[in-house]
């Protein structure tokens, strides 16, 4: 017969004697924190840091094209207004003799009152020919001539060459950028605007005609000893790309061999931002056109370029009844 026998204090249970009480391990941390090292989670997160700037300065950039109206007075406002944001000096010159449109892109149409030729006839000051947008203090404009006028005959490319040298050694300091929009052709204008500058920006669309003009000007470019010249293509339409109706960037930068600083998609608000002269990259919320003009700039800065890659799409699967068109 069993008998239960009560336990006293200084009595165990067995098989409590075999258990050791619980005690947590802690671990110290001896090797220092590394950043992750997935290139994606790093392409996102630089966009946290100020980009570090490449080169010399001042660093004189001419954004041509060749053809007219593919985009490069918007490219000038808000790459440079970009640029600015970033928290470099920058100054936009308009090159355009007679058919100046970057003041009204800027909105600082009202408020040019001197121009370069005025500077160069001893008018006035370069300093009072230069428009400083209220918006960010670091950007300035120039423009070469006013409306509707001519440029005197003794005017050319010395004369930009002497702006830079003035900017140099002026007494607010030295810009990081000098930024000079190209009017179009490859006229005594083109000529003028790309004497003072060390590296190009080519703006060109996906169609054969601004294609044709880009290849031109860059055999035109390297001629004057401009090797560094990057290309931004504008106004891209995926659905088109999709259905064959338009080159994709990938054969544009085959066609052209250049290094690619952007991609510009289609955007109506490039036409609102226009009318009201206000630049795309100042919208808020930003818009698709808007975030590529600073994805643009961040690479300038760094003198770093992107890559198109071709994407295949998985064809459809087709079923059974597929065939009876459902």
């Amino acid at each position: 017969m069993l008998t239960l026998k009560p336990l006293t204090a200084n009595t165990k249970p067995s098989f409590l004697h075999s258990l050791t009480p619980f005690r947590p391990k802690t671990q110290t941390l001896t090797k220092p924190f590394k950043p992750h090292s997935n290139p994606a989670i790093q392409s996102v997160l630089q966009w946290n840091r100020k980009p570090e700037l490449a080169g010399e300065t001042p660093r004189v950039v001419v954004i041509t094209s060749g053809k007219g109206g593919v985009g490069k007075t918007t490219t000038t406002a808000n790459v440079g207004l970009s640029l600015a944001r970033l928290g470099f000096s920058v100054v936009s010159v308009d090159a355009d003799v007679g058919l100046r449109n970057l003041d009204l892109l800027l909105g600082l149409e009202n408020r040019v009152n001197y121009t370069l030729v005025e500077v160069m006839n001893g008018d006035c000051r370069l300093d009072q020919a230069l428009v400083r947008d209220k918006r960010w203090s670091n950007f300035e404009l120039l423009c070469i001539s006013k409306p509707r006028s001519k440029l005197p005959l003794g005017f050319g490319g010395k004369a930009l060459v002497w702006l830079v040298e003035s900017l140099k050694s002026r007494q607010e300091g030295c810009p990081h950028f000098i930024l000079i929009d190209c009017p179009a052709g490859i006229d005594a204008g083109f000529i003028t605007a790309i004497t003072p500058a060390n590296e190009a920006v080519l703006v060109t669309t996906p169609d054969i005609t601004s294609l044709r003009d880009a290849d031109r000007v860059v055999g035109l470019l390297e001629c004057d000893g401009i090797r560094d010249i990057k290309m931004i293509v504008n106004r891209v339409r995926t659905d088109m790309i999709k259905g064959e109706d338009m080159m994709s960037v990938l054969d544009v930068q085959e066609m052209l061999g250049l290094a690619l600083l952007g991609v510009i998609p289609e955007d109506t608000e490039v036409i609102r931002s226009t009318n009201r002269g206000y630049p795309l990259v100042l919208n808020k919320p930003p818009t698709l056109a808007g975030l590529a003009f600073e994805q643009a700039a961040w690479r300038l800065v760094e003198q770093d370029s992107m890559k198109a890659v071709m994407v295949e799409e998985e064809p459809k699967k087709r079923g059974f009844f597929s065939f009876f068109g459902v």
